[in-house]
């Protein structure tokens, strides 16, 4: 059974940081594209960043130069460091798997809320 398990959100003050986790079990991950995705009350699923299984990133015009993706295969874990939040990047953040978009998998989300 395919599982993603995302950690590490939770309540921030604008400006401040959290570091996003998602652990893969039941496949091989390193050749998947791992993705972190997110949604905010009223709105549509929105992709912020992925990395490809050979490293390339791609990230939303709205979190370059303060969100980074990056994953470590041998443990099965991407990450999502995010840096100088703004209470617009509130949200549920979600971990996808995607390969060739044949197997698609998704976590079941964490609760990032950026207030002071």
């Amino acid at each position: 059974q395919v599982q993603l398990v995302e950690s590490g959100g939770g309540l921030v003050q604008p400006g401040g940081s959290l570091r996003l986790s998602c652990a893969g079990s039941g496949t091989i991950f390193s050749i998947y594209t791992m993705g972190w995705y997110r949604q905010a009350p009223g709105k549509q699923r929105e992709l912020v960043a992925t990395i490809a299984s050979g490293g390339g990133t791609k990230s939303a015009d709205s979190v370059k130069g303060r969100f980074t993706i990056s994953r470590d295969n041998a443990k099965n874990t991407v990450y999502l460091q995010m840096n100088n939040l703004k209470p617009e990047d509130t949200a549920v953040y979600y971990c996808n798997a995607d390969y060739k978009t044949r197997n698609v998998y998704w976590g079941q989300g964490t609760q990032v809320t950026v207030s002071s």
